[in-house]
């Protein structure tokens, strides 16, 4: 899942009001029109977009006449961690490792070559991550050795794990 993708589709508000509904409990286009007080055209319109990113999952529900109808529920625990200050910007979205390595498993069972490059990407940034971590665990482990570190992230490579240089 793209991060820059979900920050444009939680960027409306009546997406977020969606989803903060489906965070109590799955519900059918009609409730979240009814609950919204938004044609269920445009409600229909905000589920597509999200579905399409993988943030909300249709399920159908079997009636006692008619055909089955459909629902939406959340689809995936997402944590977003967003860091700005005078010379940074770091954006992150936590767990996202784990399904960009799932997309490039099926892709590598598809037989897709590029999936080859794309998983030495992450391998990198796996890489990068526990240098951090066995840094950031070395200074507090050791607080006397502590030195002023400057950790520079390029705000490009918001996927996954970013890449970070230290400076002295």
């Amino acid at each position: 899942m793209d991060l820059e993708a979900v920050l444009d589709v939680i960027g409306c508000k009546t997406r977020r009001d969606i989803l903060a509904l489906l965070t109590e409990e799955p519900r059918f286009v009609s409730q979240l029109s009814q609950q919204l007080n938004v044609g269920q055209k445009a409600i229909i319109g905000h589920l597509k977009a999200m579905e399409e990113l993988g943030l909300i999952n249709p399920t159908y529900q079997k009636i006692e006449r008619g055909r089955p109808r459909k629902y939406y529920e959340i689809a995936q625990d997402i944590e977003i961690k967003i860091f700005i200050k005078p010379d940074t910007i770091n954006m992150h979205m936590m767990g996202e490792e784990f399904t960009e390595l799932y997309n490039i498993e099926e892709r590598l069972y598809r037989g897709d070559p590029e999936a080859i490059s794309d998983l030495k990407t992450i391998i990198q940034k796996y890489k990068n991550a526990l240098n951090y971590a066995e840094n950031l665990l070395s200074q507090v482990e050791n607080p006397k050795k502590r030195t002023t570190k400057t950790i520079i992230t390029d705000i490009s490579k918001t996927k996954a794990i970013p890449e970070y240089n230290i400076k002295d």
